[in-house]
């Protein structure tokens, strides 16, 4: 059993090595699009490659919302976890399933019967929109296997078990490479073998992960007592997680946005824009990952009221944050153009020059999303969730504001929403910091336990 309290033991040491399995575990969750760029942008062509990073930006809206509600039930299991208060954390479970679970039957009923609407919202070009509704139509059934992995990924970390759900993601995202390969390059299934590949790879992972929670996390598993509807409790759960959702989703909707005015630039910039994101979120996922971690140690200290611990872990959390972003900027800085050619043919010159524009103009700003992880990690754990829904905002409401504005100043072009990015990060951080200074000023000195 790998559940872990956050509550004791040294600071930066233990939630090092809670955030790694995480870390590790999105990084290989992003092998999953990663696998499916690189194959299909190197066999199949650059419209197809096109049609796949459009889809992965509306598939990664798609899932934010059910991740968004898994991390918000997850902060409620947290706390009470930290508390030791085991019956109502079990009712917790027992409500957010119910919730979360219903909210991932209407939403994959709703996107396959609103994927025609969806792909004109999106200003798809003619040339790749056949391509693009092939994908997702074979993408959506995976919506499933996505709540089952996420749920119950977020249950295991909120009780301190970030090394399972690194398993079960590791296995899975070999699988999707291996099937890639035999769909796609064996055959010759095209857009459609990237997606069944994805989408076999991701019910392996969902299911096996709640196989193993059900059948050896006895502290996990609710009763018949257990399933029941507690008013008290349930407001707690539902404000933390539909909260938290819509919080993941405004952020992943603005970047749907943005993505429709990409588009509107046509398919080489939509194929540089692909294969860039794809190495942006590989570059900064870390420190998403490090946010979230830092959340469930906030909780977890929140709930047990070690008030002297939060002040410390956060301070060791800003610094571990901002090393990790400028080293990582540096390195995405000088090799913008390699990493580029992971997936895109070096003839392609218009391709490569303008993804290589986009690394090296938003990519030296990953220190101010590092801390905005941060932010909305901390304001989730000490449940404030409307606080990450008003940074969000203010980010993401920028970045779309600034891409349409600045993109049609003709010296800017396709440049002036690259732009917008790191502007959004900036003010929203200075936003969130005003208030997290304002918090610790409040707490209490000495800890509830003294």
């Amino acid at each position: 059993m790998q559940t872990r309290s956050l509550t004791r033991g040294p600071i930066t040491p233990t939630l090092l090595r809670f955030a790694l399995p995480m870390m590790l575990g999105n990084l290989l969750q992003q092998l999953y699009n990663i696998a499916d760029t690189l194959i299909v942008g190197r066999y199949v062509g650059a419209d197809a490659l096109a049609a796949v990073g459009s889809a992965y930006t509306l598939m990664t809206f798609l899932t934010s919302i059910l991740l968004g509600l898994s991390m918000g039930s997850g902060v409620a299991v947290s706390i009470s976890f930290g508390r030791g208060d085991a019956p109502r954390m079990r009712r917790e479970i027992f409500l957010s399933l119910c919730m979360i679970g219903g909210t991932a039957v209407v939403l994959n009923i709703a996107v396959f019967l609103l994927i025609d609407p969806i792909l004109w919202l999106l200003q798809v070009p003619a040339e790749v929109r056949g391509l693009m509704r092939t994908y997702l139509l074979v993408i959506f059934a995976g919506i499933g296997g996505t709540f089952l992995y996420n749920y119950y990924a977020c249950l295991l970390r909120a009780v301190g078990d970030s090394v399972r759900p690194l398993l079960f993601l590791g296995f899975s995202a070999l699988l999707n490479i291996v099937l890639d390969i035999a769909f796609v390059l064996g055959l010759g299934w095209g857009v459609a073998g990237a997606a069944g590949a994805t989408v076999l790879a991701q019910w392996l992972s969902g299911a096996g992960l709640c196989l193993y929670a059900l059948a050896s996390r006895r502290d996990l598993r609710f009763s018949r007592a257990d399933a029941r509807w507690d008013r008290p409790c349930a407001a707690h759960v539902f404000r933390l997680s539909f909260i938290t959702g819509a919080q993941q989703s405004i952020m992943n909707f603005g970047i749907l946005m943005v993505q429709g005015r990409v588009n509107s630039f046509g398919p080489a910039v939509m194929a540089a824009f692909a294969a860039a994101v794809k190495i942006d979120s590989f570059a900064y996922m870390p420190v998403q990952d490090f946010g979230n971690a830092f959340s469930t140690f906030i909780a977890q200290n929140y709930g047990a009221g070690q008030y002297t611990r939060i002040r410390r872990g956060t301070r060791s959390a800003v610094a571990v944050s901002m090393l990790f972003g400028a080293a990582v900027s540096a390195l995405v800085f000088v090799f913008a153009r390699p990493l580029m050619l992971i997936f895109v043919q070096p003839g392609e010159t218009e391709i490569l020059a303008v993804g290589v524009q986009y690394l090296r103009t938003e990519g030296a700003f990953y220190c101010l999303i590092a801390l905005l992880f941060l932010l909305y990690g901390f304001y989730r754990a000490i449940e404030r969730p409307g606080m990450s829904v008003v940074l969000t905002v203010i980010s993401l409401g920028l970045r779309v504001v600034l891409a349409y504005a600045l993109s049609a100043i003709p010296a800017l072009g396709a440049a002036g929403i690259w732009v917008s990015i790191p502007i959004g990060w900036v003010i929203a951080d200075l936003a969130g910091c005003l208030p997290m200074a304002k918090f610790f000023r409040t707490l209490p000195r000495q800890d509830a336990a003294a």
